[in-house]
């Protein structure tokens, strides 16, 4: 396993990038659900600094919405639409009010670490 310290990319961001490289293609996940899988329920606003900081490369950040479904990262992908037409290649279906429909695409990691 890489040094995470010295590749410049604080411990906390990678435990959360390697969360989310889990998350499957169709299925999305929220800042808040990550934060409590990494037992720090109270981060969900870390969670959001560090997919902020997200390479779209390596990290499927498109994945990854707040808990009502919107899509509040959006800002941070190259245009506007890009993270809806992710998902939405991959599956995910949204509800009138554009937000993921989270009763058909939630994923909440129930497998151990």
């Amino acid at each position: 396993m890489p040094d995470r310290e010295k590749s410049g990319v604080p411990e906390f961001y990678e435990r959360v990038y390697d969360l989310v490289r889990l998350i499957p293609p169709g299925k999305v996940t929220t800042y808040g659900i990550i934060a409590e899988r990494l037992s720090v329920r109270s981060a969900a606003r870390m969670v959001g600094w560090a997919m902020n900081k997200a390479d779209l490369e390596t990290v499927p950040a498109h994945r990854v919405v707040n808990r009502n479904g919107e899509l509040t990262g959006k800002i941070h992908f190259p245009t506007p639409d890009m993270m809806r037409t992710m998902l939405e290649t991959e599956g995910v279906t949204f509800l009138p009010d554009g937000s993921v429909d989270l009763e058909k695409h939630l994923f909440r990691f129930n497998l151990s670490l």
